[in-house]
C-alpha cells in the first residue's frame, strides 16, 4: 500500500484582514463570511409538468463580524465617522486564510464595505480579560478566490 501526502485542514486562528486604507489587519475574531440567495416561483400556462420552476434571483450577503483587542489606533472609528456623517466611504478588503507558515492559501474578496455598528468594549472592573471591539460591515458581494 503506498503512501499519500497528507492534507490536513486548515486552522481558523491564522487569518489576517485587509481593506483599503487601513493599516488595522489584527483581529481576534471574523465571522459572516456568507452568501446566499433567493429563488423566484415561475409557471407558465403551457407547462406540462405540475410543478414550479425555480428560478435564481437576489443575492444576499451577511454582515462581516471583526473583534479585535482594543488599542489606540482609532482608523474604525474614523471610518464609521464618516459613514455617520453622511460621507459614502466604501471600501473593498479581504479575508485571507494562512497556512502553518503564514502563506496566504484563500481570500475572501468582500466589495462595497461601510462600518454599519461599532461596539466599544464592556468593561468589568472585576475581570481579567482584554479589551475587545467590535464592528459590523455591510457589504455588496463576497467572493472567494
Amino acid at each position: 500500500m503506498g503512501t499519500s501526502v497528507r492534507t490536513d485542514p486548515f486552522r481558523a486562528f491564522n487569518f489576517r484582514v485587509e481593506f483599503d486604507g487601513l493599516t488595522v489587519g489584527s483581529f481576534s475574531e471574523c465571522s459572516g463570511l456568507t452568501a446566499e440567495g433567493d429563488s423566484v416561483d415561475y409557471r407558465e400556462g403551457t407547462d406540462i409538468p405540475l410543478t414550479v420552476r425555480k428560478l435564481v434571483a437576489l443575492r444576499k450577503y451577511t454582515n462581516v463580524v471583526l473583534k479585535r483587542g482594543y488599542t489606540t489606533n482609532n482608523e474604525l472609528w474614523t471610518w464609521y465617522r464618516n459613514i455617520a456623517n453622511g460621507i459614502a466611504d466604501r471600501r473593498n478588503g479581504s479575508i485571507i486564510l494562512m497556512d502553518e507558515e503564514r502563506n496566504e492559501v484563500m481570500r475572501w474578496q468582500v466589495e462595497n464595505a461601510w462600518i454599519n455598528k461599532i461596539e466599544a468594549p464592556t468593561f468589568n472592573a472585576t475581570a481579567n480579560e482584554v479589551a475587545i471591539e467590535s464592528c459590523e460591515l455591510v457589504h455588496e458581494g463576497l467572493m472567494l478566490e
